[in-house]
């Protein structure tokens, strides 16, 4: 008779909030194994006693089975002194010291649960279905272990039904936190015309009536409001976009299902999987035709998502749309509402009816964006489904809490050897996005028992996020952005050795008090060396340049030509306020509010102008995206530059004024621009490579959000047997900023 063994085994990962006890438990009985398993907030522990060949059967098929949203980062196993079970238990959660396991996301609802919806007298069309393998995790959760009196479900009071399901082992609801259904759960209201309406049958058929005949509604999601209409009707689009001051920005498309969304945009299958992934982010996808003209205003690609909450499955089922804009729930440059009142009290003026439920919203997120470059997803917004899972390093990063950048900003904090990247914050600009960011800052270091000693930010001291480490009173340090940009990337590829780094963006303080954003680094995660960079301009008016594309246009072509500019046969000169320009070259002759800058983000604000593509941007980027909208894909042109301490694109500009004088196309004019710029970077990189024996490139920056740029320029340097790092899991724009800072900090304290 085989020998018996009693074997522990720790289970560190994604296995909280994901059905991983109920999971073990089946397993367990398949193998008919005595022991326990038990979930604590440093992860899920199980004891068994059998033979140990069974043993190792058994966690080998925990391993190849484990539920959808669960990952296993580690098992630990350790033989104990034999101990007799008489059967397999789930033993209740235990919160001990300040180890803690990680949090789900939240997840879209499943497929069994939407069968379930038509089916189950409870939850029949009940829009708040969930199981244990989805519905909201991260956005309910107030504290570990996940437990429902820790969550912002402990208001209400299982029926009999719930609680039969919740407490069955072999339940598919076994300890699903938010398990409801109509009897005990939370309900929607409808608030339309000064009537109040609770019935869900019939908000359901007024919210769908209401968006097919062109209205606008508000509708509370998961992570907070969101606001819809039919994505085919120009004027609803027009209006919403009215309503919301928001001129020129894309607008997120939500279609009915997969099928649906091929009438209107161009999927591949790896864009396909991503769309039909449990996370359901927005993916960026070329678009066909159909949609309303004012969704992607001029653009190539819009951002869609198919259903991920219930209520999205109901309502698509009554509207006769397929598709229907959904964009944030919030005014101007405001965090995303998750209040009712406040919804009621702020929404009202851009919607035609408010949707509210009585669940509170505790974690506040946006929907998550993604691109594929180079058929590689890449994270463009980190939020839903994806937040708090955290980065996973080869180095201690505890006890430190990084600020994050200015703009699109999320925070960091250091636990052990992980880092945990907040959800999207937004641009700390304002008294309400500040309130957000301390609130969610707060949270997390409660919620991963962060005890911090460290804090550290960006270099700029007027930045809030700046403001705020010095306020804490921890001690501080201070990184410069480009430096953070590329330990950001290095940090996601676990790298720590001295690497090329090209980081390309709008603005970052440098060292020398001048704005950066096109810096040629040789750094690792200590140090940086500043190789070379584009050559100073002057920004006219500061940071109103980067709204005023017009101010870069006239910079460069000032630089350029001197004040003959003026004189050029081209529409933008043509179209320029004299009076403006003469403010403007007088300001730039006596140095007033002339900071100057190397940004690259400044470079495509120009040639946009200067071809009279885009002269005013009515959101960030607008500028370099119409840029590359218009490339022309088939063309290998380029135009000169010269390169000596630092890179001057002169010889570009006058190359871009005598294309524009002879008729060229402005699509040719952009590719060949494009071209230069991948062949600026070729050139340093590979004079840095030569100088330096170094081969490992990482790119950073907001400019590498340009699908063109990058693209090529990967496939360039890899053919030149260079290994190129980019960002996927996190943001490559100033969202991932915070990981960079992080693990600089660590390198530092560590030294």
């Amino acid at each position: 008779m085989p020998s018996m063994k009693t074997i522990y085994f720790h289970i560190k990962g994604l296995v909280q909030g994901v059905g991983f006890r109920p999971f073990v438990y089946r397993i367990a009985l398949r193998y008919n194994m005595k022991g326990w398993v038990d979930n604590r907030n440093d992860g899920v522990h199980i004891t068994v006693t059998d033979e140990y060949g069974k043993i190792q059967s058994f966690i080998k098929d925990i391993r190849l089975e484990a539920p959808m949203a669960s990952k296993i980062v580690s098992i630990d196993e350790k033989v104990l002194n034999t101990e007799l079970f008489n059967d397999f238990k789930i033993v209740k959660s235990k919160d001990i010291s300040n180890e803690i396991t990680e949090i789900s996301p939240d997840i879209c609802v499943c497929d069994e649960c939407l069968a379930d919806m038509k089916i189950q007298p409870n939850r029949l069309s009940y829009p708040f279905i969930n199981c244990t393998n989805c519905g909201p995790r991260f956005t309910i959760i107030q504290d570990l272990p996940y437990d429902r009196e820790k969550t912002t479900m402990k208001s209400f009071v299982m029926c009999e039904s719930c609680k039969s399901e919740y407490t069955s082992i072999l339940d598919r609801r076994f300890h699903a936190q938010p398990i409801a259904c109509s009897v005990c759960g939370p309900e929607y209201t409808l608030y339309f015309e000064d009537k109040i309406e609770q019935n869900f049958e019939k908000i359901i058929s007024i919210t769908s009536n209401l968006i097919d005949n062109g209205k606008i509604v508000g509708i509370k999601g998961i992570g907070g409001f969101f606001i819809a209409c039919d994505a085919k009707n120009n004027n609803a689009v027009s209006e919403l976009r009215n309503r919301k001051h928001r001129e020129g920005k894309p607008l997120a498309v939500m279609f009915r299902d997969i099928e649906s969304a091929q009438q209107f945009v161009e999927i591949s299958d790896i864009e396909k999987t991503s769309l039909l992934s449990w996370q359901r982010p927005i993916v960026l996808l070329k678009i066909k035709d159909n949609l309303a003209e004012k969704v992607a205003n001029g653009l190539k690609t819009i951002g869609s998502l198919l259903p991920y909450m219930p209520f999205h499955y109901l309502l698509f089922d009554k509207l006769k749309t397929p598709a229907i804009v959904l964009t944030s729930g919030n005014v101007s440059d405001d965090p995303i509402i998750t209040d009712n009142q406040t919804a009621l009290e702020k929404l009202s003026g851009i919607c035609d009816a408010i949707v509210t439920y009585n669940r509170e919203i505790y974690n506040r997120t946006d929907d998550s964006v993604i691109t594929f470059f180079n058929k590689e997803e890449k994270i463009l917004r980190r939020s839903r489904g994806y937040v708090p899972s955290p980065i996973n390093l080869n180095m201690s990063v505890d006890g430190i809490i990084a600020t994050g950048a200015e703009l699109v900003n999320c925070f960091c904090v250091g636990k052990n050897n992980q880092a945990f990247m907040s959800q999207h914050i937004g641009d700390l600009k304002n008294i309400e996005t500040l309130n957000f960011y301390e609130e969610s800052l707060e949270r997390f270091k409660k919620l991963f028992r962060i005890s911090p000693n460290y804090i550290v930010s960006d270099l700029h001291p007027d930045y809030l996020s700046t403001k705020y480490a010095i306020n804490t009173g921890l001690k501080h340090i201070r990184v410069q952005h480009h430096h953070a940009h590329i330990a950001s990337c290095m940090a996601e590829h676990n790298l720590d050795e001295k690497v090329i780094g090209v980081s390309f963006d709008g603005t970052g303080l440098g060292d020398d008090g001048n704005s950066w954003g096109s810096e040629f680094f040789v750094c690792d995660l200590l140090d940086y060396k500043r190789y070379t960079h584009f050559e100073y301009l002057p920004l006219p008016g500061g940071d109103k340049t980067s709204k005023e594309s017009y101010r870069m246009g006239i910079s460069y072509l000032y630089k350029t030509f001197g004040k003959d500019f003026t004189k050029l046969e081209i529409p933008f000169v043509k179209n320029l306020d004299k009076e403006k320009t003469k403010l403007i070259l007088l300001a730039i002759d006596k140095k007033i509010n002339v900071p100057l800058s190397s940004s690259s983000g400044r470079l495509f604000d120009a040639v946009a102008a200067i071809i009279n593509l885009c002269t005013l941007s009515t959101f960030q980027a607008e500028a370099p995206m119409r840029l590359e909208a218009i490339i022309e894909q088939n063309s290998n042109e380029k135009y000169e530059y010269s390169f000596n301490d630092t890179i001057s694109f002169n010889e570009t500009i006058k190359g871009i004024v005598t294309d524009l004088i002879n008729g060229v196309s402005t699509s040719i004019i952009s590719a060949k621009f494009h071209n230069t710029i991948i062949d600026v970077i070729l050139e340093v990189v590979s004079k840095i490579s030569i100088e330096y024996k170094l081969n490992k490139v990482a790119l950073s920056g907001g400019t590498f959000q340009n699908r063109y740029l990058t693209e090529n320029l990967m496939n360039k340097l890899s053919s030149k047997k260079f290994d190129v790092y980019t960002q996927s899991k996190i943001p490559m724009n100033d969202g991932g900023i915070a990981l960079g800072q992080l693990v600089i900090a660590a390198k530092k304290i560590k030294t």
